[in-house]
């Protein structure tokens, strides 16, 4: 029961991850009302690379 638990957390950690990386740009013009918004989009893209890639490694070590 665990391991699925485990698991569901990792799947979502990276859908969460590629779904930030897909809607970077329109999440920043949301959130975010400063002008320089390609710096934004460059951090929220690897803050969701950095979160599926977490997600997958989970995944990955989960027995």
């Amino acid at each position: 029961m665990l391991q699925i638990i485990v698991k569901l957390i990792g799947l979502l950690f990276v859908l969460f991850g590629v779904i930030l990386i897909y809607n970077a740009r329109t999440v920043t013009k949301k959130f975010f009302s400063f002008g320089d918004q390609n710096d934004a989009t460059k951090g929220l893209k690897m803050i969701g690379f950095i979160i599926a890639i977490i997600g997958a490694l989970i995944l990955y070590f989960n027995k």
